[in-house]
């Protein structure tokens, strides 16, 4: 299709040449030129030639009286762009007195000026050099501003000063012109610093922005939650700040784990189980399962009874059976306990789940097997190797195995487990 395109091209061309030929030797036009004494006489089709060949002998000219004065020139912008490339690689590769050599040669070009001392500085605080980093940025500071002020930040914030670093993007905050990069830069700053009603504020505007992904954002919106309903001073300034969330806020695991940790605290353990049940019918999370078997009062057999009724849906989840037996623990069912962390040791071995289960041998008085399973739990919690309890002592004939629970669709479609 490509060539019969061209065909035609060529096709119309010389038609066009044809008839424009044609056009101009009927008429070719009548030039004249006198000046002092002299003249000249041509046509207009000849007249425009000798303009246009005039034109580029004259650009040649000048190109080869520049091209000796601009040789440096080009051999500087060559070579400052090779340094950006190799400074740039070198930053990635964690060579980063070398970056930050390459990169300070490649900021001598105008263009590259900005981005080259940017990363530069970045090069020197990841080295350690946070003085140099800082010099470094009062002269990008020059060039591109708003990135030299969030990089100053993070250089703050890495350097244990995240109280300076809030101070100097509070500014643009307030005047919602922080860059993506700086509004992240102030929640992490504000959380590490304790001001959390200045974190939540960044929440906002950091995910309009879309700079995290979905993920990365949940985690950071989640420590900014729990911390600050961990910093509730009483049971009124929790509640306040609570009826205060978004109600997207309020779903949040990590700030429903927190809120209601914070207000068993202060004795309203209703209102604290209320909200994690609410949260588990939306969604199953097993930080709020863990929450849910923690938490203090009364009612421990109503609640577990709810909670081994979700063991139908949950069979597998080694988190729901801690928590059944933490429960357990509580209630003095040693054998019933046993079972439940046996298996949640089998599906998904954790320290929590090694000192329930010394609890229970130290509830049946066998001191011997209760400190086996509590170094157990030390040895786990630093990475090191677990001593696996006599076979003679397990549950009797205990299945540890993954149960296969049917799946399906939202049409009804049965489908493979994840």
């Amino acid at each position: 299709m490509t060539l019969w395109r061209w065909i035609l091209l060529l096709v119309i061309v010389a038609a066009l040449t044809a008839f424009g030929w044609h056009w101009v030797a009927e008429d070719p036009g009548y030039v004249l030129v006198q000046l002092r004494g002299w003249q000249a006489e041509t046509t207009a089709v000849a007249a425009i030639v000798i303009l246009l060949l005039a034109w580029a002998v004259l650009s040649a000219l000048w190109f080869a009286v520049r091209w000796p004065f601009g040789a440096f020139t080009r051999r500087h912008r060559r070579l400052s762009r090779r340094k950006m490339s190799d400074g740039l690689l070198a930053l990635m590769e964690g060579r980063h007195g070398d970056a930050e050599r390459d990169l300070h040669r490649a900021s001598r070009l105008d263009v590259l000026r900005g981005p080259a001392l940017l990363a530069a500085a970045e090069a020197a605080s990841r080295r350690g050099e946070n003085s140099r980093a800082l010099t470094t940025l009062d002269d990008a500071a020059q060039v591109a501003p708003r990135g030299a002020r969030v990089l100053r930040a993070r250089v703050l914030r890495r350097e244990g000063r995240p109280a300076e670093a809030v101070n100097l993007l509070a500014a643009d905050a307030d005047a919602g012109s922080l860059t993506p990069g700086g509004w992240r830069e102030l929640a992490l700053a504000a959380l590490a610093s304790g001001d959390t009603r200045r974190a939540r504020q960044a929440l906002e505007p950091l995910q309009k922005s879309g700079s995290l992904s979905t993920k990365t954002f949940a985690v950071l919106e989640g420590q900014v939650l729990a911390a600050s309903l961990r910093g509730a001073s009483d049971a009124a300034a929790l509640n306040t700040l609570w009826s205060q969330l978004p109600k997207t806020q309020r779903r949040v695991p990590a700030a429903v784990d927190a809120y209601a940790r914070q207000a068993a605290s202060f004795g309203m353990v209703l209102p604290a189980m209320d909200e994690v049940e609410s949260a588990l019918r939306r969604e199953w999370s097993p930080l709020l399962i863990e929450t849910y078997g923690a938490l203090g009062g009364e009612d421990i057999e109503a609640r577990l009874r709810r909670a081994e009724s979700w063991l139908d849906a949950h069979p597998n989840d080694a988190a729901l059976l801690l928590t059944l037996g933490r429960m357990c623990v509580r209630q003095g069912l040693w054998g019933k306990a046993a079972q439940y962390l046996e298996r949640s040791l089998a599906l998904t071995p954790s320290s929590g789940a090694w000192e329930s289960l010394g609890d229970v041998y130290a509830g049946q008085d066998d001191a011997a097997l209760a400190q086996r399973c509590y170094r157990n739990a030390l040895a786990l919690a630093r990475g090191e190797a677990i001593a696996p309890l006599p076979q003679s002592v397990r549950a009797s004939r205990l299945d540890t195995r993954p149960i296969a629970v049917e799946e399906r669709s939202e049409h009804g479609v049965p489908r493979l487990p994840e």
